[in-house]
């Protein structure tokens, strides 16, 4: 019989609360890095020029794209 048993061995209870955090700790800077992200974009306006010269297939998107900042 297996007499090395432990509530508090890394396959018990310590084991659960240590992935927990892992996994809380994850989501928490994904979800800053997200949040920073989106802030970032939400400040970068841009203009388009040239709005009759686009073509439908064969232009590129860059070529009238102005970043206003």
């Amino acid at each position: 019989m297996n007499e090395n048993r432990s509530v508090f061995a890394l396959d018990g209870i310590t084991g659960m609360l240590v992935a927990t955090v892992l996994l809380l700790s994850i989501l928490v800077g994904l979800t800053v890095w997200g949040i920073g992200v989106q802030n970032s974009s939400a400040k970068n306006f841009y203009d388009i020029k040239d709005e009759t010269s686009i073509k439908m297939i064969g232009s590129k998107e860059a070529d009238h794209i102005i970043d206003v900042k």
